[in-house]
C-alpha cells in the first residue's frame, strides 16, 4: 500500500495554494529580509536600524486537511448561523459582542480612529535592571541590525546596556498596532522582544494555588533533598543542547508512511511515579538524586540550619541566574 497518494481531481486553482505552500515550509538562507525600518530614539541620538524575525520556521509541520475518500483539500466556507447560507466577503462585517447576541459592529475607519499613528522611531520610555523583567512578559523575539551609518551608535547602546545590566523599554508601531518593546544586548547583536502588556496576562492569585498551611507541611529535609536534586542537574544554558524530539518523530513517521504505508512507534514511556500527598517524597527524591548521577551523596541525617538554608542550598551554582532567552 502506497502511503503518499497525490489527489488527481486537484483544479487549477488548487495547484497555485499546493505549491505555495511548499517554498514556507524551507527554512530561508541567510538574515532573509528585513520587516521594518526605522530609527532607535536614544535620548539625542537617532540610531537608524532594520528590524529582522529571530524565529526560524523551517522546521514547523504544516498539514492539509483532506478528505480521506479521495484526498482532496478541504475548504472552509463562511456561513450564516441563521439561514445556513454562504455569506459573500462584501456583506460580512467584525462585531464585538458586550452581551450574548449583543453586537456592536465595526466599520474600517472605526478601526482607523484607534490606530496609533505608524511612525519609523523606536521610542525609548525607560531603562529597568533586566533581572526584574519576568520572563512570562515575553512574547516574541526581533533582532535589531544596524545600519552603515549607525555601526558606533549601535555599538554605544549596546555595551552601555552591557555593562548596566539594563533593558531598555520602548513602544513603537509595527504595521497598524503599537507595542511595547524591550531591548536588550544578545552577544553581539540588539534583540528587540514584544513585551505583553501587564492587563495580558492572568493575575496568578486566582488560581487555585497551594495555600499557606499546606506549604508549611513542607519538611526541613524535603526541601534540603529537593535542592540537592536540583544541584546535581544544575548546569549553563544552551538552547543548542535540545531537540525538538517531536518534529524529529513525525518526520519519521511521514518517511516510513511514504515508503511502506506503516509506521512503527518512536516515542518511550515516561517513568515516574505521580507526586501526592500520600507518596513517601523523601524516597522519591533519594531515587531521583541517585538516578541523575551527577548530585553530592544522599545526606541522610537532617540539614543543619545555617539562617534558613542548607549547605547545599545556598551553593554559588544555586544562586547563578538563569541567562535571558536567546534565539537558537
Amino acid at each position: 500500500m502506497l502511503a503518499v497518494v497525490e489527489h488527481s481531481a486537484r483544479k487549477k486553482g488548487d495547484e497555485s495554494t499546493a505549491a505555495g505552500t511548499e517554498p514556507r515550509n524551507r527554512a530561508s538562507s541567510g538574515a532573509g529580509r528585513g520587516i521594518w525600518s526605522g530609527s532607535i530614539s536614544f535620548g539625542l541620538l537617532q540610531i537608524p536600524v532594520t528590524l529582522y524575525t529571530a524565529e526560524s520556521r523551517g522546521n514547523e509541520l504544516h498539514f492539509r486537511l483532506l478528505d480521506k475518500h479521495d484526498l482532496s483539500p478541504i475548504r472552509y466556507e463562511r456561513v450564516s448561523s441563521t439561514t445556513g447560507k454562504p455569506v459573500e466577503w462584501k456583506d460580512i462585517v467584525k462585531g464585538y459582542e458586550l452581551e450574548k447576541d449583543q453586537f456592536v459592529t465595526m466599520e474600517p475607519e472605526d478601526f482607523a480612529k484607534a490606530n496609533v499613528k505608524a511612525t519609523q522611531t523606536i521610542d525609548i520610555q525607560d531603562f529597568v535592571p533586566r533581572d526584574q523583567i519576568d520572563t512570562a512578559y515575553f512574547s516574541k523575539p526581533y533582532w535589531l541590525v544596524p545600519q552603515k551609518r549607525a555601526m558606533k551608535a549601535y555599538i554605544l547602546l549596546r555595551d552601555a546596556l552591557t555593562k548596566m545590566n539594563a533593558v531598555a523599554i520602548a513602544t513603537f508601531v509595527l504595521r497598524t498596532r503599537e507595542h511595547l518593546v524591550a531591548i536588550m544586548p544578545a552577544e553581539d547583536a540588539l534583540m528587540l522582544e514584544i513585551l505583553r502588556f501587564g492587563h495580558e496576562l492572568k493575575d496568578a492569585g486566582t488560581l487555585p494555588l497551594p495555600s499557606a498551611s499546606e506549604a508549611k507541611s513542607i519538611s526541613d529535609r524535603e526541601l534540603a533533598m529537593a535542592q540537592q536534586l536540583i544541584e546535581g542537574m544544575m548546569t549553563d544554558w544552551d538552547p543548542n543542547k535540545y531537540r525538538d524530539r517531536y518534529f524529529q518523530d513525525v518526520m519519521k513517521v511521514i518517511e516510513e508512511k511514504a515508503k511502506t504505508g506503516m509506521a512503527s512507534e518512536h516515542h518511550a514511556r515516561v517513568p515516574g511515579t505521580v507526586a501526592h500527598d500520600v507518596v513517601d517524597l523523601l524516597d522519591l527524591l533519594k531515587r531521583s538524586i541517585a538516578k541523575t548521577g551527577r548530585a553530592a551523596n544522599v545526606q541522610e541525617a537532617e540539614p543543619k540550619k545555617t539562617g534558613g538554608a542548607s549547605e547545599s542550598g545556598g551553593s554559588p551554582k544555586t544562586s547563578r541566574k538563569s541567562k535571558r532567552r536567546r534565539a537558537a
